[in-house]
């Protein structure tokens, strides 16, 4: 495969996971108290937002890279 269209692929599937998703969602354990034997633990929801702007970029530049990856290799040249 063409490493133009590869990305371009790559690209694309991100930023479709960008739109779809609108972030990144981790959690995280914090321990409240800690006395001995006894551990009580929260677990926290933290999110990494990700731009709608970012994904349709994304997409967009994904597009450009299969149709650029796809042209060069129906000439027969190298890019």
């Amino acid at each position: 495969m063409k490493p133009l269209f590869l990305t371009g692929v790559i690209l694309i599937l991100l930023g479709a996971a960008a739109l779809i998703y609108g972030g990144v969602t981790y959690y995280t354990k914090k321990d409240v108290v800690n006395f001995g034997d006894v551990k009580i633990q929260t677990e926290q929801r933290k999110q990494i937002p990700v731009s709608p702007i970012f994904g349709g970029v994304a997409v967009l530049a994904g597009v450009v890279l299969v149709v650029a990856g796809r042209r060069g290799s129906s000439r027969g040249g190298t890019i």
